[in-house]
């Protein structure tokens, strides 16, 4: 089990990962709240998803986010780490996203 530092830390690397991308692919169209709520440390994290870039990473939960992904911490580690298939954990059902059918093709782009 990854810890509560641990998963506020791959958040951030996303987020450099995402600004970093963002210079080669272009901006995408999202402007969106996001929460992570991670299941087995009962912990949560909120940011806002603008420009395809992750910005505003903070501690706590956003019952009103757009997005909602709730994981495991190591499916979370895995997941932003690149070692997880997105699609395969959701059919697999070891993650659950939460959000618009428009916004889940959007996000898979940044993902």
């Amino acid at each position: 089990m990854a810890t509560v530092d641990e998963c506020r830390q791959a958040l951030h690397d996303l987020a450099a990962r995402l600004e970093r991308n963002a210079e080669t692919r272009g901006k995408l169209d999202l402007d969106r709240t996001l929460a992570a709520r991670v299941t087995d440390l009962e912990v949560a994290f909120h940011a806002r998803l603008k420009d395809g870039l992750l910005i505003d990473i903070a501690d706590g939960d956003d019952p009103k986010a757009k997005i909602a992904l709730v994981a495991a911490s190591d499916e979370l580690i895995a997941l932003i780490g690149g070692k997880l298939d997105v699609t395969r954990a959701i059919a697999a059902r070891q993650i659950s996203v939460k959000a618009n059918p428009f916004d889940l093709l959007k996000l898979r782009k940044l993902l």
